[in-house]
């Protein structure tokens, strides 16, 4: 949310960026819209490159750092994997990771992971928002606030889309249908969708023509506008907003459509659901997707033989970031994406009974890559088990400061909301990690 006027809540008192570019300007020599202007092939195109994007991989259940990004051969913490060279001299990740390793210098890692929640509704709502909770207040998440900053809401295309294997919600509450946009409004909330790897029910009736269906939508909107005047409603707009998305998703739903891209690409990034939404991710952001953001289900939460989970699960993550970045960088859309790779938390040091790992918020990893981060970085460091963050410890709050300033985004600019404290993209005035920065 742009900072609004303090001495009026109204937000017409307010100028918007898009309503900016999609204003006339006015004068004797005014001749086009600065719409107008955005439909012209060549500015149109360039305006296309220049766009920034974000593609989360929520790894969800949280991954091992030992399995991954932070092997600890010979030492009692251990997994039977070992670790293998990477490109970067005398970085080794997991042995689980062998394409990954050829390609490090072109992403980088964090390896001093330091949070504070070590249950998953707590721990997928901090690394989602970006904060603890604050009530009664409800803060946005990531893909939100970059829906509204990167996106554009006349696009067809959604702002924030969420590909997930259970689009109807898991047992997690933050992964059910709930308030992901808090006060940014309904408009900035995700279009979720998953399963059969395409929109379903959108096409219109035979029976309804097309001078019906256009005729009914502007008696929608026109019922919708009189109640938001006649009751003064500022939550009618941005529900009426959501009316407005579903209409364009009937133009681009073949984009959501993984049948229509080619075989060998689906082939390359592998069967899984996981791996088939992540190809899907990249499809979109080449077609102006701002933020999508891609969910495996719980299958990370390993208490139960860790290490025979892992040994599945970590061969596909392996080969979706390699072909994700590589196919990203070759198409010339890395240095404008940003892309990022995470869970909850991380995995304990040691093993419990049943010969897994549970919950471990205290020293743990994740990757980023793309837009605005410098590449074949190894940020932080943990002790020799794993155990604790020996170097450069990063919260949240130091993570999503990154996050925007990579993108370009100011990440201490203030929420207005009238009659309340100030709130901030960023609290506490945390730093970004300037050795993670391009």
């Amino acid at each position: 949310m742009i900072k609004k006027n303090p001495f009026c809540g109204s937000p017409d008192h307010h100028v918007h960026r898009r309503q900016f570019l999609m204003g006339t300007a006015t004068g004797a020599a005014s001749v086009m819209s600065f719409h107008g202007l955005f439909t012209l092939p060549a500015i149109a195109e360039q305006a296309k490159r220049e766009q920034k994007h974000c593609i989360l991989l929520w790894l969800c259940g949280a991954p091992s750092q030992f399995e991954t990004w932070d092997p600890k051969p010979g030492r009692p913490t251990s997994g039977p994997f070992g670790s293998i060279p990477t490109k970067l001299p005398g970085v080794h990740f997991s042995s689980l990771m062998p394409k990954c390793a050829t390609i490090n210098d072109k992403f980088s890692i964090v390896r001093s992971m330091k949070t504070s929640q070590s249950e998953h509704f707590q721990g997928i709502d901090l690394l989602n928002r970006g904060e603890t909770p604050r009530p009664p207040f409800i803060r946005p998440t990531l893909g939100s606030v970059l829906g509204q900053q990167l996106g554009h809401l006349d696009s067809a295309i959604p702002n924030f889309v969420l590909l997930d294997p259970c689009p109807e919600g898991n047992e997690y509450k933050s992964f059910k249908a709930g308030n992901w946009a808090g006060w940014l409004g309904a408009e900035y909330a995700p279009v979720r969708v998953g399963g059969e790897y395409k929109i379903e029910n959108i096409i219109r009736p035979e029976e309804i023509s097309a001078a019906d269906h256009e005729d009914r939508e502007a008696l929608r909107k026109f019922l919708s506008k009189k109640f938001e005047n006649d009751h003064q409603s500022e939550a009618a707009g941005p529900f009426n907003a959501a009316f407005e998305r579903v209409k364009g998703l009937m133009s681009c739903a073949p984009l959501f459509d993984l049948e229509r891209l080619p075989t060998a690409d689906r082939q390359r990034y592998g069967p899984g659901a996981f791996a088939q939404h992540t190809l899907l991710a990249r499809h979109l952001v080449e077609n102006g997707a701002p933020f999508v953001m891609v969910s495996n289900g719980m299958p990370w939460d390993c208490h139960v033989y860790n290490h025979e989970i892992h040994q599945m699960l970590v061969p596909e993550l392996d080969q979706v970031l390699f072909h994700l970045i590589n196919d990203l960088d070759e198409r010339g859309m890395l240095e404008n994406t940003l892309v990022i790779a995470m869970g909850e938390f991380g995995r304990t040091p040691w093993l419990n009974e049943a010969r897994g790992r549970d919950h471990y918020p205290d020293a743990w990893s994740m990757a980023l890559a793309g837009c605005g981060i410098r590449p074949g970085v190894v940020y932080g460091a943990t002790d020799q088990d794993g155990i604790e963050v020996a170097d450069n410890p990063v919260d949240q709050r130091n993570l999503f400061a990154t996050f925007f300033t990579a993108l370009g985004i100011d990440p201490h600019a203030e929420y207005y909301l009238p009659g309340f404290p100030a709130f901030h993209r960023v609290e506490g005035e945390a730093n970004p990690i300037a050795e993670l920065l391009a």
